[in-house]
């Protein structure tokens, strides 16, 4: 990790002293006692390795990277190859796409903000976002977009935060409702299919063309994926008078010495780029989505995408991860409050709105403020129930608040749905053999 923390190469590591995990201020009241009942298993560790080895021997990807950590023991596993072109072993720094584990960085950029009195939760966003303001909304999903009612009120910045502010991804097939043909005509590629290419658009143009569409719900009554997050890129851009990735250089990966996470790889650390590949939905075949050689991240996006365009490393994202562990500080430099980071971490969601959206968040997933917590009541099951998220490039990151156990494991396999695929199911059951109370 840059700055400090873990030394280079894999094993079993220590972090620096500087870093406290379990301190009473960690999320949820985790205590020291807690975080520390565990250890990290060898033998659970060896057999979580020939797990994820068997699938990349099997062809299902080319390499894959492993971060399991309990406490101050962190282990980091690199297996296979940056693509299936090259036969160089991974490497530990490799830059790999985070797809949608860049959502979190978001809302911890926001809540930054918040928490220097730039923002308010319950303030509405029209002042900075003036395009989403005086909202119309779909009398129904299936409704034509000229079939609407007034808002309620207007959108907040908990409602972004939360996901909840009206508009989202659809679980329908494409061109089943007139709100989804109308997003795709504008080119927003935020409610359906995959966000690569980077869209056309600029910041201005994008929520311009979202303005352009009435809302698909209240704000506030359910739970849509993902566009809340690239409205909040725009926002926070705009409160700042920034672009968004100088907000988040200057805000979360400088202090936290996260210096190859950003929106574009540059120009020298491209050979550093794993090859980004997707599965042909009926055969399964991999076909290359994106290299190093003609690479979408090689040149600075139109459209800072704050819901999924971030590449990082292994090490760049557990410095991240593990200061939302330690209650908001890492790398000696306090990112936000421990009372902020029990904030983020604590389910927002009804009860109904959790079961309309168990597609995404599963049977025990809640919805804190940017990434996904145990609902109330779940925290005691095992990973990947607990806090963190998911990228569709084949990303995952889980925190268990209880138990101190983090896993995050980068491929670059693209998800063909919200249901994890098998390397991902193999990765978590492996974790929970590994960090299993002797």
């Amino acid at each position: 990790m840059h700055g400090g923390g873990i030394t280079p190469g894999a094993g079993s590591l220590r972090l620096s002293d500087d870093f406290e995990p379990g301190s009473t201020s960690t999320p949820h009241g985790t205590s020291r006692e807690s975080t520390l009942i565990r250890t990290l298993s060898a033998d659970g560790l060896a057999r979580l390795h020939d797990s994820m080895a068997a699938d990349v021997v099997a062809g299902l990807l080319p390499g894959l990277v492993t971060l399991v950590a309990c406490g101050d023991d962190v282990h980091v596993d690199t297996i296979g190859t940056p693509s299936f072109a090259d036969d160089a072993p991974l490497a530990r720094d490799a830059i790999f796409r985070i797809a949608s584990l860049t959502k979190p960085i978001t809302a911890v950029a926001t809540m930054s903000l918040v928490e220097e009195g730039l923002l308010r939760l319950e303030e509405p966003i029209d002042e900075l976002v003036p395009e989403l303001a005086d909202r119309r909304v779909l009398r129904a999903i299936d409704a034509e977009l000229d079939d609407t009612v007034p808002a309620n009120r207007p959108i907040t910045l908990e409602d972004l935060l939360s996901f909840r502010f009206g508009f989202g991804s659809v679980m329908a097939p494409p061109d089943s409702y007139p709100i989804q043909r109308a997003e795709a005509e504008l080119g927003l590629q935020s409610i359906g299919g995959p966000p690569w290419p980077p869209v056309a658009h600029d910041v201005d143009g994008w929520i311009g063309a979202l303005g352009s569409l009435p809302l698909m719900s209240q704000p506030g009554e359910q739970w849509l994926y993902n566009t809340a997050a690239q409205v909040l890129g725009v926002l926070l851009a705009r409160a700042c008078g920034q672009d968004l990735e100088s907000v988040l250089r200057e805000r979360i990966f400088e202090p936290l010495g996260m210096v190859d996470t950003g929106f574009t790889v540059a120009a020298e650390q491209l050979s550093r780029l794993t090859t980004f590949y997707r599965p042909d939905p009926e055969t399964g075949e991999l076909s290359v989505l994106d290299d190093a050689v003609h690479s979408w991240w090689s040149a600075p996006p139109s459209f800072p995408d704050a819901s999924g365009w971030l590449v990082s490393t292994i090490d760049d994202y557990w410095s991240f991860v593990s200061m939302l562990s330690a209650g908001g500080t890492g790398q000696g430099e306090r990112i936000l409050s421990p009372a902020t980071v029990a904030l983020m971490t604590t389910d927002r969601l009804t009860s109904s709105q959790r079961d309309a959206s168990a597609l995404f968040l599963g049977e025990h997933g809640g919805w804190g403020l940017g990434l996904e917590v145990p609902a109330g009541g779940s925290s005691d099951q095992p990973l990947p129930c607990g806090i963190g998220w998911d990228g569709g490039t084949g990303t995952t990151w889980r925190s268990n608040p209880g138990s101190g156990v983090t896993g995050i494991l980068f491929t670059q396999r693209a998800a063909t749905s919200p249901a994890p695929p098998p390397v991902v199911e193999d990765f978590w059951a492996g974790v929970n053999a590994a960090t299993a109370t002797p």
